[in-house]
């Protein structure tokens, strides 16, 4: 039997290439398609080239304008993975066209393309946690190291309303519409996964986008960190091991997958808040992490935790 091929846009990216690794070791053909324009993918790309030379193409493409070639990737694939985005709020408000460029068309051309291929292959994407907007009418309760919600021990679901905030949330929203739409209108197997804060190996934080990551490695390298608003913002966190086991289990089973709309997080058991963090990182570095504050970013959640249990009930995925 062939093996089946997976397309990975933004494949170079931090889930990306592990996404890669995992399908090449299910024995899965995995293309790369990805414009290398986020620093730390060379490197990635180096990785996957050096340990799998022979199951990893790489395309050279970008999803806002390379329709040929990627029209050419999807009709290889039984599978896509749209992993390719521009990733950071305050990026967004500064720049909010390339932003919609990305987000927004740059979806809508992988749509199409898998449409014109003719080829049906499912297309799982990468939604995100943002498009449920500030909620501005849940209750959180402030605590001494972290907010948290009163009235949603198990998280926020799937059918809260949808309510885009930040030029971010709207591109990945209408993404993230369009995705489900396109599975109902033309019958494309489809799955949106609306993801928290991941974290894990090879992931380059930076400030704007991966604090995780950021925290970790300004911590390490003793770089100045700056806490937006009171430190207290609490958010699920799921590995990218965790966040890629559901990726396989989608598309391992696509018949029962395929126009889900799906939470991915950690869920409540998995929480951690700023300066929970910073002083996990103090403890185990021994010493004092210097801090400064300033006022809260545009679209911060104080507390965004999701309701996990749709995937864990409809996919048999549950973080481990």
């Amino acid at each position: 039997m062939a093996a089946r091929t997976v397309v990975i846009t933004g494949g170079a990216g931090f889930i990306g290439v592990n996404a890669a690794e995992a399908f090449v070791r299910d024995g899965w053909n995995v293309i790369i398609f990805d414009n290398l324009s986020r620093k730390g993918t060379d490197l990635n790309l180096r990785y996957l080239r050096q340990k799998f030379p022979a199951e990893c193409e790489f395309v050279a493409g970008d999803v806002r304008d390379d329709h040929f070639s990627l029209l050419h990737a999807v009709g290889r694939a039984e599978l896509v993975l749209h992993l390719a985005a521009q990733v950071a709020v305050t990026t967004s408000i500064v720049r909010p066209n390339e932003d919609f460029e990305i987000n927004a068309r740059g979806t809508f051309n992988v749509l199409e393309a898998v449409r014109e291929s003719g080829n049906k292959p499912m297309v799982i994407y990468s939604s995100t946690n943002k498009v449920y907007g500030g909620m501005p009418d849940v209750v959180c309760v402030k605590g001494a190291t972290r907010y948290s919600f009163r009235d949603f021990p198990h998280g926020i679901a799937e059918d809260r309303p949808l309510d885009f905030h930040s030029p971010y949330g709207c591109s990945k929203g209408a993404a993230d519409q369009y995705v489900h739409d396109y599975g109902r209108i033309y019958g494309i197997p489809t799955v949106v996964f609306r993801q928290s804060c991941i974290y894990g190996q090879r992931q380059f934080g930076v400030e704007d986008q991966g604090w995780v990551a950021w925290f970790s490695i300004a911590a390490l390298l003793e770089r100045p960190i700056t806490i937006y608003g009171d430190g207290l913002q609490i958010r699920d966190l799921l590995h990218v091991n965790d966040r890629v086991a559901a990726y396989r289990r989608a598309a391992a089973d696509p018949l029962r997958a395929a126009g889900g709309i799906f939470n991915m997080g950690g869920g409540p058991t998995r929480t951690l808040s700023l300066v929970e963090l910073l002083a996990f990182l103090e403890k185990r570095l021994k010493k004092k992490i210097p801090l400064s504050y300033a006022e809260p970013r545009a679209g911060d959640q104080p507390v965004f935790v999701a309701d996990i249990r749709k995937a864990e009930r409809e996919l048999g995925w549950r973080p481990e």
